[in-house]
């Protein structure tokens, strides 16, 4: 099936904004009957999600403050990609300097792009198991808590409009339908 009465084709582009971890861009394009129109967007590194289990089942969660949203919310452990590093690295390296945790197993479940209509950000999704606590070491000016919630709890608040973060709704719409059997993952040993 082709695509191509939808494809819009891109004849000009412009920086607007190039930040210290984000590039603002304005193209103009040519829509698929032909019009000009402009399209604004944000070009993202990309980031990694992780939900991590503790071995009595219980999830590691982080609480921290937003500030475009000017309030504090409640997250799987996540991070952005640096430059040539894999997605794996990523989510090794972000569980540990967020939360503390190293993983002995590791699953790529999939990948969410979460704000499709404005940017090029994707996140892909990890799951992490077997679990050893060591020492946190956050980037210099995050703070964050670091708490775990069993997964019942997290489906609440996710339900009760506390958990409103996309892509900690989209971990728990993947750990549900994992915990049921529904969908699988491939476990691998982590890599040091």
């Amino acid at each position: 099936m082709s695509d191509a009465h939808l494809t819009e084709t891109r004849l000009l582009s412009e920086e607007i904004l190039k930040g210290n971890f984000l590039q603002v861009r304005r193209d103009t394009v040519s829509l698929p009957d032909g019009q000009q129109t402009t399209r604004e967007y944000v070009i993202h590194p990309g980031a990694v999600m992780v939900v991590a289990q503790l071995d009595d089942g219980r999830l590691v969660l982080e609480r921290q403050y937003r500030y475009p949203l000017q309030r504090v919310m409640i997250e799987f452990p996540a991070g952005k990609l640096d430059a040539g590093e894999t997605s794996l690295a990523c989510a090794q390296r972000e569980l540990l300097e967020e939360t503390g945790y190293s993983a002995r197993q590791w699953a790529r479940a999939g990948v969410l792009h979460p704000v499709i209509s404005y940017s090029t950000e994707f996140i892909d999704i990890w799951f992490a198991r077997g679990l050893t606590l060591g020492e946190r070491k956050l980037d210099a000016g995050e703070f964050l808590d670091v708490f775990s919630a069993s997964p019942a709890e997290l489906l609440a608040w996710c339900g009760q409009g506390r958990v409103t973060d996309a892509k900690t709704l989209t971990g728990m719409l993947w750990l549900q339908n994992v915990l049921s059997g529904a969908w699988t993952l491939d476990w691998q040993a982590a890599m040091s």
